[in-house]
């Protein structure tokens, strides 16, 4: 790894550890709550204690202003949730215009086991090389799904986990299997693995899952819609920080943050 990915993978962690909060989210479902004055919503959770925002290239300028000095990760696929298939992410930027957008790191969605796999495997690779001629870290967004896969299914995950590696990102965020079995993706690979939230939650059962998580080997999670959408996404930041980043309990997070 070299010097300059070292450097930014410091930028976007804290201690080896990462609360970060994608908010990619409007190429896939539209203006949705929290995204729509995403300004305000960068603020609290940058000041909740994420430590980097992650948007599509195109709301760099939106983001710069309101990071509070966090770091800032570039997404470069997508498809929205109407298309004639979410599986399939198609590019929406490349490495250089991340750099030139100001990013920290660049982002890949890849589905392990989808029918466009193939050509997604193949543009990670592509990535991996090109962001490490630039110093960028790669965080890979490695999901399993497509016909007939076991999304949450822990060896799928580990699979997708691993293909991650193997082809040359440096961090990888894929889904939580639901319990203790998430030790077995976290060994997978020697990659910092981060928790994607999935679908909103309570609080506290969101929580738990990011605690659970933290316990079978995570470096942090990656959570959208549970913190932008939140009623109170600085606070909702607040106990997730806590818990990954001074593992606190559930309970000492939920009261801490005021939640």
């Amino acid at each position: 790894m070299s010097t300059g990915v070292n450097a930014r993978l410091e930028r976007i962690s804290t201690d080896g550890r990462i609360v970060s909060i994608p908010m990619d989210h409007g190429i896939t479902i539209g203006p949705t709550k929290g995204l729509i004055d995403i300004e305000s919503t960068i603020d609290a959770v940058t000041q909740g204690g994420a430590d980097c925002i992650l948007t599509q290239k195109g709301l760099a300028s939106r983001v710069h202003p309101n990071t509070n000095g966090r770091g800032y990760i570039v997404h470069l696929n997508g498809s929205t949730s109407i298309g004639p298939d979410k599986n399939d992410k198609r590019l929406t930027s490349t490495v250089k215009e991340a750099v030139r957008a100001g990013g920290d790191a660049v982002s890949y969605h890849i589905n392990v086991g989808s029918e466009t796999e193939p050509q997604q495997i193949e543009q990670l690779a592509q990535i991996s090389k090109t962001a490490g001629e630039f110093g960028l870290p790669v965080l890979a967004m490695a999901y399993a799904r497509g016909p007939g896969i076991a999304e949450t299914n822990a060896e799928n995950l580990a699979h997708a986990v691993r293909l991650a590696e193997e082809v040359g990102a440096d961090i990888v965020k894929t889904a939580y299997t639901g319990d203790e079995s998430f030790k077995s993706v976290a060994r997978a690979t020697q990659l910092p693995v981060l928790m994607a939230g999935g679908d909103p939650q309570n609080d506290r059962a969101m929580l738990e899952n990011v605690s659970c998580a933290m316990s079978c080997g995570a470096a942090g999670v990656s959570m959208g819609r549970s913190v932008f959408q939140h009623a109170d996404p600085e606070s909702m930041t607040n106990a997730i920080s806590l818990i990954v980043h001074e593992s606190a309990t559930v309970e000492t997070a939920i009261e801490r943050s005021g939640l």
